[in-house]
């Protein structure tokens, strides 16, 4: 009797639990296109932005945990609970990698995220911004407040362009350019094109370094490969590091690394600069540990 009265019980518990987890009062957004086999559902409250621009879907929506969040043709681009995960990774690392970063290139970016991580660094001379989508700098500066004062800083050139024309104008140019672009399909699909690789190796000084958005290494395996494969043609250094951001597929984000000079190693100019203040995820220690890859990472680039 005991036996059976426990199994109820605990039948019971497990009903309270999926209802509690699935109940339909709970307005939880996924990312009902993409193909993977595990996604995320964050709890919204309302959408408070929702229409087509000329390149893309774009929706804002307060969150119940994360703030506002930022989504693009159905895609999370980023929280304000989250975000500083990826922008201050994708931001430092190459900064603090390059002994005198004087002009930075931004390509995408134009929730201002990674532009408020880059103006951090009083070494920096020159920012330019290069977005396709001037709606989402509009919705951006409306929602995301703490990345809008950035783009009324001195140094800052905005340009609502296409990055992979833009870019041609250049050579010789930039220190730094960050890719920050959304998943390789629409717009973006350009910014991951051989081509364009080629065209950011010219505009690059002779000591330059990109650092791209390099997707999951969980979901997109092929497509790193292929893009180490590239970058290791055109750059005497290339490499992938990784930070974990848990509104992005698998909870992972990884970026591509190429430089024409300089390995990945933070000790070697870190001691002479001073660290940004106000960091949420980066620090030196794992500026290197972000390279070291789990080995199912490591056996894409074999």
């Amino acid at each position: 009797m005991y036996k059976i009265l426990s199994q109820f019980l605990t039948s019971i518990a497990y009903a309270m639990l999926c209802t509690t987890l699935f109940a339909p009062e709970r307005n939880l957004f996924f990312e009902a296109e993409n193909n993977y086999p595990i996604t995320i559902g964050v709890e919204v409250e309302k959408q408070v932005e929702s229409f087509s621009s000329s390149f893309e879907k774009i929706d804002v929506y307060t969150t119940k945990h994360c703030g506002n969040m930022l989504v693009l043709d159905g895609a999370i681009q980023l929280t304000q609970w989250d975000n500083a995960a990826y922008h201050e990774m994708i931001a430092h690392v190459p900064l603090l990698n390059h002994p005198h970063p004087k002009r930075v290139l931004i390509i995408g970016g134009g929730d201002g995220g990674t532009l408020s991580e880059v103006l951090k660094h009083q070494d920096v001379a020159k920012v330019t911004l290069c977005e396709i989508d001037g709606e989402v700098i509009r919705v951006s500066q409306k929602y995301f407040p703490e990345f809008s004062k950035s783009f009324s800083d001195p140094r800052i050139r905005a340009v609502i362009d296409d990055g992979a024309a833009f870019i041609q104008q250049y050579h010789d140019y930039f220190d730094i350019i960050i890719v920050d672009a959304s998943d390789p399909e629409g717009p973006a699909c350009v910014l991951y094109s051989e081509e364009f690789y080629t065209d950011i190796f010219n505009a690059l000084t002779a000591d330059g370094i990109v650092v791209a958005q390099g997707e999951s290494p969980f979901f997109h395996r092929d497509l790193i490969k292929e893009w180490h494969i590239r970058n290791k043609k055109l750059f005497k250094h290339a490499a992938y590091y990784y930070a974990l951001v848990p509104t992005y597929p698998s909870g992972v984000i990884g970026f591509m690394y190429a430089s024409k000079s300089f390995a990945p190693d933070h000790h070697k100019f870190l001691d002479s600069k001073q660290l940004p203040e106000n960091l949420h995820y980066y620090t030196p220690e794992l500026h290197d540990a972000s390279f070291i890859l789990p080995a199912f990472i490591n056996s894409i680039f074999k």
